[in-house]
């Protein structure tokens, strides 16, 4: 219940907004859950996690008034965090993806947050097709350069998160950093046609999975396979003891 949660991926359009709002589901189980976890946006371009309204994410400034991004600006937003009592859920965007991690390394904030009582977790997304170079390389930085145990997300949207029909666990990448990496969350690319669609309601319409529950844009079938999906990530996540 104390925990940071920082989602990072110099790749955009790949999930991470996706993964915040469903780390903060999971963190949320109950009310009181709900009521003493932070939720922040620092995404200067698309505030996605932010537009959520069960999570009452806060929206960080950090442009200055030139419109150029001020790592200052983070100080806060660390500080607010070092306060909280309860686990954090913080999203970021691409634009802001080398800022960020430059701020966390030059400042040792990882290290201050752990040294603080803080349990510290960076998320990130792998994604196959065209994109998967990019999310690899941006998953070997965090693992250069951050100092906190690494959840990896399989989004699998774009196609099966594979190499030469290798996945990431046959990967030099995952045999040298293996200690490092706290799990993998695979989202599984199912049937488009009902479950894809699904999804793309539940996220275009910036709802949770129990707020589709009562929601009439989904009748009977659908909340049943958005009821697969999410035990299928809680599951995955509840292996982890995060």
């Amino acid at each position: 219940m104390n925990a940071i949660h920082l989602v990072l991926q110099g790749k955009g359009g790949v999930g991470k907004s996706l993964v915040a709002a469903l780390l903060a589901q999971y963190l949320s189980p109950d009310k009181a859950a709900a009521d003493a976890l932070l939720c922040a946006d620092t995404d200067p371009v698309n505030d996605t996690f932010a537009r959520y309204a069960a999570f009452g994410a806060q929206r960080i400034k950090i442009l200055n008034a030139d419109k150029n991004i001020d790592a200052r600006a983070f100080d806060a937003l660390i500080e607010t965090v070092l306060a909280h009592e309860g686990n954090c859920v913080i999203d970021n965007g691409a634009s802001t993806f080398i800022p960020l991690s430059a701020y966390l390394r030059e400042n040792s904030v990882v290290e201050l947050l752990q040294e603080s009582g803080k349990k510290v977790y960076i998320h990130t997304v792998l994604t196959g097709g065209q994109a998967m170079d990019d999310t690899l390389m941006g998953l070997n930085a965090l693992l250069s350069t951050q100092a906190a145990p690494v959840v990896v997300w399989e989004n699998e949207f774009f196609g099966e998160v594979t190499r030469d029909g290798k996945r990431f666990t046959d990967s030099k990448l995952y045999e040298k950093n293996k200690g490092r990496i706290a799990g993998i969350v695979t989202l599984h690319k199912r049937n488009q046609d009902t479950f894809g669609k699904d999804m793309e309601l539940l996220v275009s319409n910036k709802l949770t999975f129990d707020e589709a529950m009562t929601s009439q844009v989904f009748s009977l079938m659908p909340r049943q396979r958005l009821k697969i999906i999410q035990k299928s990530v809680f599951d995955q996540l509840g292996a982890m003891a995060l």
